[in-house]
């Protein structure tokens, strides 16, 4: 199994289909970009794998610790927790934070604070 894997999602904005018949396996250890035109699905794909949007139809499934959550049906803050954050652009920062400090916000449920430095 993919360490996260996304089969067939549909997401809606009201009557705006935005994802139709989304798909994709990252497997542990890959990195992965999505490019695409302004209105292309990146960030709804990505804000319905981190659980802020929800698919309609279909599945997302990441294995962490070799149990796997279909993340669908798990609450964001959960999802965090499972160690899948995302990142947010520019106007999305704390503007009076520092680069670190912002991304360090997406490891404040983390116990190791040692291992986040790092």
């Amino acid at each position: 199994m993919a360490l996260l894997e996304v089969n067939e999602i549909n997401v809606f904005y009201g009557h705006i289909h935005a994802l139709k018949n989304v798909s994709l396996k990252v497997e542990k250890g890959n990195i992965v970009t999505l490019i695409g035109a302004n209105g292309a699905g990146k960030t709804t794909l990505l804000t319905t794998i981190s659980g802020i949007h929800r698919p309609a139809t279909g599945t997302i499934e990441y294995n962490y610790n070799d149990t796997t959550y279909n993340l669908e049906k798990v609450k964001p803050h959960k999802i965090v927790a499972l160690k899948l954050t995302q990142v947010p652009e520019g106007r999305q920062v704390f503007a009076n934070l520092s680069v670190d400090d912002n991304l360090e916000m997406g490891a404040f449920l983390q116990k190791d604070k040692k291992h986040i430095k790092e």
